[in-house]
């Protein structure tokens, strides 16, 4: 498989809202950082569904190579 874009060496923190559903972009290629805007299409990547469990500040993964996806696990001060 092909290597994503790093969108940003940094999270993207979010405001989520508790039960909300949301659509990370694996690939990195979305204008809607950090989500979906359908750019991954030809790619071999697919967006990570991710339901808010409570509401409050997320932090999804920017660079796209966590281990953790869709949440920032700090990969990006490696990279």
């Amino acid at each position: 498989m092909a290597e994503p874009v790093i969108a940003q060496k940094a999270p993207y923190a979010v405001a989520v809202e508790a039960g909300k559903t949301y659509w990370w972009c694996a690939c990195g290629r979305s204008a809607t950082q950090p989500f979906c805007d359908g750019s991954h299409k030809g790619t071999g990547f697919t967006p990570v569904q991710y339901t808010a469990a409570a509401s409050g500040t997320t932090y999804f993964c920017g660079c796209k190579h966590t281990a953790t996806p869709p949440l920032c696990d700090g990969t990006h001060k490696t990279l």
